[in-house]
Order: structure tokens, then C-alpha cells, then sequence
């Protein structure tokens, strides 16, 4: 009896855990048929749902320029006279360090460089305008807007109705009737499983290129066990971070991170052509705000075909759905004092024109350098070394690497950080989860990373690593069935308590 209890109260944390095991033994033991399989279901998926994907977002980002709009824009998540616990730079860092983190160093220069030289639909403006407006598109207001919708509707019901901070309470009250519990259970394990995939994937392909970036300024290759080296640290550095809290460990790493991206940024752009860039980034900005609406649709003359939508669109939005539930909760937790408005122009708008003047700064002035070769021969095409070929090209190379490595570094401990403070609420069923609860699931990520890392460095003839990325959006799809019904009864939520 005592041992069904310690199960019921710890099942958010021990299934999980038993499906990760599970998936750990069937990649190593049936190699090829679990690769076909998930590589079968990821692709079907975004074929037969991607244009559901292509509505779900815009209909995320029209609702909540409707509510930032209305007289509905005016509530705020907490008492009316409650204060933002955090400043309005610090919480900015935090849900941007959380919201895209690494992926930005990954993609600055390899994205907007794929995108020109292989554009993607026929059009009248430049390649290299339709490559920055394709970027802006998968990195702007629709991903922004799946992570506001989660952040939005958990906050809403957290702070003005008092229900617990997880994702089933959004459509659930937490009453104790049977069908009730089965249905948050298996909300909360969805979230949790999905949030541990997503982290794995992130943990791993950002330490490969940390230790790609450390390859390419020693000259050599390290030892595959120097990634495990860097998990490590990853892992110790994040729950050191997650043990000091939000207003300490997190906020501080943050506001480094904000800090450390700018200098890299001004780098870059001060040694750059800075009108034309100027001019570029303004460009783009009103041909993606104009072609907004048949860009998400992929309607008429802006259908870049399916196989383009499949690999990179489709892709894009199942990946943010799959990280939105932990990305929101972390968003919702740090606003609380503020306005749904406020909260909407700050997630929508503010990350969305960062991420384009980044993109801006390094795809024009890698498509400047491309330019000055005469020739292209692909020098860009690995995500994992196109930043740091790209910065060689500057001058005090091994400063700037350094710089970007600690960067990549401090970005994924903000997202391995804010990952175990929120499946340290899920599964704890607590406002406040012990330390225990932290360092059990700090314990968990990491362990798990470097398992799958060791798991693809035994099975080299499959990128395990990329699986698990595709893996993602096989949970990402009930995730987005269920950002419909969470959609419609957060608006019921609002309209009714006016």
C-alpha cells in the first residue's frame, strides 16, 4: 500500500523517466527500425498536418493582437495593484535566454545564407531581401505567439483564478473527479516528456558545437568524451542556477547572456556596411509585415511548395509548439505585475525585431562576403561550424570565438536552468519545488544527455541526435490539438471574468 502511494505521488516523475528508458533501449537495440519509424511518423505528420500547423499560428498571433487591442489587453495577471517582479531588461533577457537561446548562434549565418542561395518562391525583390524576410518568418511573431498563448493562458488562470501553475489547468479546474485526473496526468506527462526531449536535443547539439568551435581554434579535433565534459559542466552550472532562484541565478545569467549577444552583434555590425544593413533590415521588416498573412498561409505565389514547407517551415512550427509549454510556463512565471498587453507587445514584438536585426546583421554581411569570394561552394552549410568560418573573417578571431563559446554555453544553462525549475513544478505539485525536486531533475537531464550522446557515438551509421529532434515533433502534434482547445478556453476565461 505504502509503495502504490510513493508511485501515485512521484508518477510525473518515474513515467517519464520509464518511456525515456524505453526509448533509449529501443534506438540502441533496434537501431534502423526505430529510426525508419520516427523518421516515417516526423515526416507524416508534416505532411498531413503542416498546413494545420500554417493556421494554428496565425490564428495564435490574430487572437492576441485582438486581446492586446481590446479592453481585455488591460488586465493583469495578479492583483491590480501588484508590482512585475522583475524589471523590464531583466525580464526580457530571461524570456528571450529561454525562448531561443543557442539557436540564434546556430542558425545566424547558415539560415540566411540557405535561404539566398536557394530561394525559396519567384518574386520581384532581391534574393537576398526574400532570404532575410523567409528568416524573419520562421524566427518571428507566429513562434513568439505559440509561446505568449501557453505563457497567457497558464498565467491567467494561475494568478487571477488561483488554479496551479501547470499546463492542465488551463482547461481543467483540478476537481477530483476521475476523468479530471486522468486528463491532467496525461497533459502533464505530455509536457514533461516533450520538455525532456526538447532539452536533450539542445543540450547535446549545442555542446558538439562548443567542442566544434574549440576543434576549430586549437586546429585539431578533441576526443568525442570532451562533449560528455561539456554536458557536464552544462548540467553542474544549471542547477547550480536553478537552486539560486529566478531573481538570482537565472536573471543574472540572462541579463550576460542580453549583454554578451550584443557585443557579439555590434562586432559584427560596426565592421559591416551599416546603411546598407540599416536599409536591409528596414526593407525586409515591411515585406514580412506586408506578406504576413499569405506568408503563413503559404497562399498563391508565396507557396514555397511542400517539400520547402516539410523541411523547413512545418518543421519550425512543430518545434515551437513541442517547446511552448515549457517556454510559456517560464514566460508566465516571470511576469506576473503585468499586463496581458504589455506582457503581448513584449513577447510578441520586442524578441521578434531582436531576432530580425541579428539575422539582418549576419546575413547581410555574410552575403557581402560571398560576394567578395565571386565563388560559393557551400562554406556555410554546416550549422554546427558557419559562425565561427564566418567570424574568421574578422579580426581577433580567437576573442570573438571565445566569446561566442561562452556564449553558446551560458545560453544553454539558461534553458537547462528554467527547463528544471519547470518540471520541478509539474512533478513536485508545488509553488515552491524543494531542492530535492531540482537537483533530482538537474540529475535526470543531464544524466539523460550524455546517454544519448554516448548513444550516438556507438551508433554512428544513425544521427541519434537529429532523431531525437524529429522525435519532438511526433509530441508535438497532440500539443497542438490541445493549443486549440487551450485557445478557446482562455478567451472563455477572460470574457467571462469582465
Amino acid at each position: 500500500m505504502k509503495l502504490l502511494k510513493t508511485i501515485k505521488k512521484n508518477l510525473l516523475l518515474l513515467v517519464p523517466t520509464g518511456i525515456l528508458l524505453l526509448v533509449a533501449f529501443l534506438i540502441f537495440g533496434f537501431t534502423e527500425e526505430s529510426y525508419a519509424l520516427i523518421e516515417t511518423l516526423s515526416t507524416h505528420i508534416r505532411s498531413y498536418f503542416g498546413r494545420f500547423y500554417l493556421i494554428l499560428g496565425l490564428a495564435c498571433v490574430l487572437v492576441l493582437v485582438v486581446v492586446a487591442s481590446s479592453p481585455l489587453g488591460k488586465y493583469k495577471l495578479g492583483t491590480p495593484a501588484e508590482k512585475p517582479a522583475f524589471n523590464r531588461l531583466s525580464w526580457i533577457a530571461m524570456l528571450y535566454s529561454a525562448g531561443m537561446g543557442a539557436g540564434i548562434l546556430l542558425r545566424a549565418v547558415q539560415e540566411p545564407v540557405f535561404m539566398q542561395q536557394n530561394p525559396p518562391i519567384l518574386t520581384q525583390i532581391s534574393a537576398e531581401i526574400q532570404a532575410l524576410e523567409f528568416t524573419f518568418y520562421q524566427w518571428g511573431f507566429t513562434a513568439w505567439a505559440f509561446y505568449a498563448v501557453f505563457a497567457l493562458a497558464i498565467g491567467t488562470v494561475a494568478f487571477k483564478y488561483g488554479r496551479p501553475a501547470y499546463t492542465s489547468s488551463t482547461v481543467f479546474s483540478h476537481s477530483k473527479t476521475l476523468t479530471h485526473k486522468i486528463g491532467i496526468k496525461s497533459i502533464d506527462i505530455l509536457v514533461i516528456l516533450t520538455t525532456v526531449f526538447g532539452l536533450i536535443a539542445a543540450i547535446a547539439l549545442g555542446a558538439r558545437q562548443i567542442k566544434g568551435g574549440l576543434d576549430y581554434l586549437d586546429n585539431a579535433t578533441l576526443s568525442k568524451s570532451f562533449t560528455l565534459i561539456i554536458i557536464i559542466l552544462v548540467g553542474v552550472l544549471s542547477l547550480i542556477s536553478a537552486l539560486s532562484g529566478m531573481h538570482n541565478g537565472i536573471k543574472k545569467l540572462s541579463r550576460a547572456n542580453i549583454f554578451m549577444s550584443f557585443a557579439l552583434l555590434l562586432f559584427v555590425f560596426v565592421q559591416s556596411d551599416v546603411l546598407l544593413i540599416l536599409e536591409q533590415f528596414v526593407i525586409a521588416l515591411y515585406h514580412y509585415v506586408v506578406d504576413f498573412i499569405p506568408l503563413s498561409l503559404a497562399y498563391g505565389s508565396f507557396n514555397p511548395g511542400e517539400q520547402f514547407l516539410t523541411d523547413w517551415t512545418y518543421y519550425y512550427w512543430a518545434f515551437w509548439i513541442a517547446w511552448a509549454p515549457f517556454t510559456g510556463i517560464f514566460i508566465a512565471n516571470i511576469s506576473r505585475g503585468r499586463t496581458l498587453r504589455e506582457i503581448i507587445i513584449g513577447v510578441l514584438l520586442i524578441p521578434s525585431l531582436g531576432s530580425f536585426f541579428w539575422f539582418t546583421v549576419f546575413g547581410q554581411a555574410a552575403f557581402d562576403l560571398i560576394q567578395q569570394w565571386g565563388t560559393y561552394t557551400n562554406e556555410f552549410d554546416n550549422v554546427f561550424s558557419s559562425l565561427f568560418l564566418f567570424l574568421s573573417n574578422y579580426p581577433a578571431q580567437f576573442i570573438i570565438n571565445m566569446l561566442v563559446i561562452l556564449l553558446l554555453l551560458s545560453f544553454l544553462v539558461t534553458s537547462l536552468d528554467s527547463a528544471i525549475l519547470v518540471l520541478s513544478l509539474h512533478s513536485a505539485r508545488r509553488k515552491k519545488p524543494s531542492k530535492r525536486n531540482r537537483i533530482l531533475w538537474g540529475l535526470i537531464l543531464t544524466i539523460t544527455a550524455i546517454a544519448f550522446t554516448v548513444l550516438s557515438f556507438n551508433k554512428e551509421e544513425i544521427d541519434v541526435l537529429n532523431t531525437m529532434q524529429k522525435l519532438l515533433i511526433v509530441t508535438s502534434l497532440p500539443l497542438s490539438f490541445f493549443m486549440v482547445w487551450m485557445l478557446i478556453r482562455w478567451i472563455k476565461n477572460l470574457i467571462a471574468k469582465t
